[in-house]
């Protein structure tokens, strides 16, 4: 594996160039949105604890949150964060547990539990396994470190919301859908199903979110 680039992906003209040949949808999506793409902080703890904020929310919210707890942490370190007190982080707008979840994130790193520096070199179910072993770090909050931190190319997170409404929206004329069937429309944009996920989520909201 390459280590992961702060910018724009290596991979990203060549994903747009097969996605439109292959995709009826992201032929007309992709267009709408010259010049964005996918892009990384490169800061691990940062995408984690914004993963964690985004937890089964709403994009708007998510960011409202994170800007709270920006302006009330200023230094957003590990170091500084492990020692917020929970009323802290209540207040700007976190459940006790996701408090709770951003705190045990930050021990982590501080403890030096995170060998983030070797994840380049991991497969990504490597990665998504040792950070499942994190409290408040599900399937989905790492697949968004993959997507977000890493710049995997090839990443289809089933259960993110904005995925699902989106792929109903424009593949299933707004009817439920199942996994079955997203991870099929999914697999139409192998290898570049992070691509083509960032586009249904801008097709929803045209702000790019970064992690």
């Amino acid at each position: 594996m390459v280590r992961p680039q702060v910018g724009r992906p290596a991979y990203w003209d060549q994903a747009l160039r097969d996605l439109v040949k292959c995709d009826r949808v992201l032929r007309r999506i992709i267009p709408q949105y010259p010049g964005l793409c996918l892009t990384t902080r490169g800061d691990p703890f940062v995408t984690l604890a914004r993963s964690i904020v985004g937890q089964q929310i709403s994009v708007a919210s998510a960011q409202a949150t994170w800007e709270r707890l920006i302006a009330s942490i200023q230094d957003f370190t590990p170091m500084r964060v492990a020692r917020v007190p929970i009323a802290r982080l209540r207040a700007c707008g976190l459940s006790q547990r996701k408090a709770e979840y951003l705190q045990d994130l930050a021990g982590h790193f501080r403890q030096g539990g995170m060998r983030h520096e070797d994840w380049h070199a991991l497969d990504d179910e490597a990665v998504i396994d040792a950070l499942t072993g994190i409290r408040g770090v599900g399937r989905w909050t790492a697949e968004m470190f993959l997507i977000f931190n890493l710049l995997r190319p090839d990443v289809l997170p089933l259960d993110d919301l904005g995925l699902q409404k989106a792929v109903s929206q424009l593949y299933f004329s707004g009817d439920p859908l199942t996994r079955s069937e997203l991870r099929e429309v999914g697999e139409n944009w192998a290898p570049w199903r992070s691509v083509g996920t960032w586009y249904m989520w801008r097709s929803l909201d045209p702000l790019a979110v970064e992690y």
